[in-house]
């Protein structure tokens, strides 16, 4: 009876062993499997991610890969790559109404400068220094009106929606430069910034004594965005001084889904730099209507001919960059206007690598430059 008993308890024992066995095993697969699943999905889609989950990522990017391209330019070589940093020859101007003040003209002075990045001077503040134009210098990026704010030292010391200016910092050849304000209210034009574009092509160009300088990231970061976003940037391939941007918005209006991707270019910048900012139909009401009661708003310059405005199924009025017959004016501003002013912030040089960006905003492009510095996520190439 004894022996039987042992026999018995060594069997249940054994199996007990083997139960163990396989349930340790089995845990240790799905954990291997799942640091895989992770690693692979960190290492191959998104890198190092700088903020954000990897499910709110993957979502994002599943709904992003489901978009069809509908532009591709690629048939121009990279620009600008050049090796010396310039400045323009000679000082312009350019002049509209005011983007807060519609009814005051603002001017631009636009001079040469040797000092490495670009500057703005406040003119009515003769005892403050001028804006360097760094994400060391953002103080805002809007509440009402989405936009990047810059200022130095004092509060009275700004200079806000400079995003469609700057933007030339990182799209053009021009390194060094220096803008001139009677105040901290931009023009606003109809054309997006093609007047700004077409006021520096007058200026001409000249050469300074300094070497340009060229930064990507040093791995592949990744970072969620608000309203079911990311943004990724690879950095360049050896020897590579490109800025490659696939670019796309999804929207549930008239502007709907639209993706294109190029290579930065003299002539897919100066395309892109017509583009208007767009705005909802319903934001418009009550910009117009409740929206003047508040001192923010009450004397906002966007009209029908420097905004693009979208209803629910339809433009309100005429969209442009047509292809195909769909406008892509929205995702074309997004990408050079937008995407690019952020670029712009990094003040050491410029930027080349790839970016992918779906449903970005101001605010989550600062915080990314932002993030790149906090984490030494830069490296000279």
């Amino acid at each position: 009876m004894r022996s039987l008993v042992a026999a018995l308890d060594k069997q249940v024992a054994t199996h007990s062993v083997i139960a163990l066995a396989r349930s340790f095993l089995a845990k240790k697969i799905i954990s291997v499997l799942g640091e895989r699943r992770f690693s692979m999905t960190r290492s191959f889609t998104f890198g190092k991610i700088l903020d954000g989950s990897v499910d709110a990522l993957e979502k994002s990017y599943e709904q992003f890969s489901a978009l069809p391209v509908d532009q591709k330019e690629n048939g121009e070589p990279a620009y600008p790559s050049h090796s010396v940093c310039k400045t323009i020859a000679r000082k312009v101007s350019v002049s509209a109404p005011g983007t807060y003040q519609k009814n005051e003209i603002r001017d631009l002075q636009i001079e040469p400068c040797d000092k490495p990045g670009w500057w703005f001077d406040r003119t009515d503040l003769p005892d403050s220094l001028p804006i360097k134009v760094s994400a060391r210098n953002v103080w805002t990026t809007g509440d009402v009106v989405s936009n990047i704010v810059l200022r130095s030292g004092s509060k009275s010391n700004y200079v806000r929606m400079v995003e469609h200016i700057i933007a030339l910092k990182a799209g053009m050849d021009v390194d060094s430069l220096l803008i001139r304000f009677k105040s901290g209210d931009p023009p606003l034009f109809d054309f997006g910034s093609q007047e700004l574009v077409e006021a520096i092509e007058r200026g001409g160009r000249e050469e300074l004594d300094t070497p340009v300088r060229y930064f990507t990231v040093r791995e592949t970061i990744s970072m969620a965005t608000p309203y079911g976003g990311f943004v990724r940037i690879e950095p360049c391939e050896a020897g590579s001084k490109e800025l490659y941007i696939d670019c796309a918005r999804n929207f549930s209006d008239a502007i709907g889904r639209q993706r294109i991707q190029f290579s930065l270019s003299d002539m897919a910048f100066k395309y892109g730099a017509t583009a208007r900012t767009n705005t909802t139909a319903k934001q418009k009401l009550f910009v117009t209507t409740i929206g003047k009661l508040f001192a923010n708003m009450r004397n906002l310059g966007y009209n029908k001919r420097n905004v693009l405005i979208a209803g629910k199924r339809k433009y309100v009025n005429e969209p442009r960059l047509l292809r195909n017959g769909k406008s892509l004016e929205a995702v074309w501003h997004r990408a050079i206007l937008d995407l690019l002013a952020a670029l712009a912030l990094i003040e050491e040089g410029r930027f080349v690598g790839k970016i992918t960006d779906y449903k970005g905003s101001h605010y989550a492009d600062v915080e990314l430059v932002k993030l790149l510095y906090a984490q030494d996520l830069l490296v000279e190439v």
